[in-house]
């Protein structure tokens, strides 16, 4: 990977408005890696902090089980980005709604992606209109390639948060951590970092089946007798602790 470029900051940042919104999106590209997961915590999150948002599930491939509307009695809007003004739901959202997208991408949603932000993102930043892009790494160094991938394109027009999920245990994250094209990413654009612990099988492979978040089961709302087992719910809260704390390290991330 050739090294990251840094964009020309604004002669005059005072002309910019200060910032009211907030699109939180998922970097597509590598599917399997726990977008969908970790983006439902942050939905959670959010709604334990009483902060209004939007759910919209770009990822038009997946359209049953796995992807954000299958989640939350199917509150996502479901949108089909691969048109000429398809990201511009972005906008037409925050437009008099609430000032928080939570935005699930879908492979192959790159190309799209970038162009509208080459396209759009000053227009987005005159309306005061900020973006998080998350990257979930994971011990597969094709999880780290795509992140990479999508920052070149990206630039500073967005802020970086990267996830290391830990899909296996142990995890080894020697990729992410140790390579350079990694490191010349945190350099030039400093991510904030936050982990999401390894999930036990026996209660991720069911709530992911039955549309159940992490917060459902640990407040015994997953009315599946599988997931009201004590050990599991006792693991769903644990498991929601943890990625809250780890939250907190990101909020500025995740709020207007």
């Amino acid at each position: 990977m050739s090294a990251i470029e840094t964009l020309p900051v604004a002669d005059s940042p005072s002309e910019i408005p200060a910032p009211q919104k907030r699109v939180i999106l998922t970097m597509g590209g590598k599917g399997g890696v726990g977008k969908t997961s970790f983006l439902l915590s942050v939905a959670e999150w959010l709604e334990g902090n009483e902060v209004p948002f939007k759910m919209l599930d770009l990822d038009i491939e997946n359209k049953a089980r796995g992807s954000l509307k299958h989640y939350f009695h199917g509150a996502a809007e479901k949108v089909n980005i691969h048109t000429p003004s398809g990201l511009d739901a972005f906008l037409d959202t925050l437009d008099g709604g609430p000032p928080i997208i939570l935005a699930d991408m879908g492979a192959g949603s790159g190309q799209v992606t970038h162009e509208w932000f080459d396209t759009m993102h000053e227009s987005a930043q005159e309306l005061g209109i900020r973006f998080t892009a998350i990257g979930i790494v994971t011990p597969d160094p094709a999880s780290v390639e795509s992140v990479l991938s999508w920052a070149r394109e990206l630039q500073h027009k967005v802020q970086y948060l990267i996830v290391e999920n830990e899909i296996v245990k142990p995890a080894d994250f020697g990729y992410w951590r140790n390579s350079e094209q990694a490191e010349q990413f945190r350099h030039a654009f400093q991510p904030v970092q936050v982990t999401m612990n390894y999930r036990l099988p026996d209660l991720e492979n069911p709530a992911r089946q039955h549309g159940l978040t992490l917060g459902q089961v640990a407040t015994r709302r997953a009315r599946i007798p599988e997931l009201e087992k004590a050990s599991l719910v006792a693991r769903a809260q644990s498991y929601q602790r943890q990625l809250f704390l780890e939250m907190e390290k990101a909020k500025e991330l995740f709020l207007p």
